[in-house]
């Protein structure tokens, strides 16, 4: 009878900790965009990359999420960057969000959470025919991501 052996915690840990610390720098991401885009501290994504099993599941989820990374250390889909959710999100990139955001300054930056919350608050407000292909692109990622922004945009 072939027997696997037990799974070893500590080394399954170390695995994901290393792939999620190679993903951000093969994104070349920074310690702090990536803690920003998942909604944790960055002392929280240096403890994850450090395999620190106190960390919560949940801290452990956001990070793969927010590196467009699959659940698990043996296998990962490969990554299409167009699919990203932005670190940050340039205001002025999007004229929908530039409308609703009206009173941010020229060359604003908002976060992922951010700029979410703008779209989802005004909704009502969007002119779905007036969307241009990437900011639709953006909302359908943050509706994904972060859950949904409006049933009909």
């Amino acid at each position: 009878m072939n027997q696997t052996p037990p799974i070893n915690t500590a080394d399954a840990l170390l695995a994901l900790a290393q792939q999620i610390r190679a993903q951000r720098k093969t994104l070349s991401l920074n310690a702090v965009a990536v803690a920003e885009a998942a909604g944790i501290s960055r002392v929280t994504l240096h403890r994850i990359e450090r395999a620190e099993p106190t960390v919560s599941m949940g801290a452990y989820m956001s990070v793969l999420l927010a590196l467009g990374m699959n659940f698990g250390t043996h296998h990962q889909a490969p990554v299409n960057l167009a699919d990203f959710i932005p670190v940050r999100i340039q205001v002025e990139k999007y004229p929908q969000l530039k409308k609703l955001a009206w009173q941010i300054k020229a060359g604003a930056e908002l976060t992922p959470m951010e700029a979410y919350g703008i779209y989802a608050r005004n909704a009502r407000h969007i002119n779905p025919k007036a969307l241009e292909p990437h900011e639709q692109q953006l909302i359908d990622a943050l509706s994904l991501g972060l859950g949904e922004v409006a049933q009909d945009v």
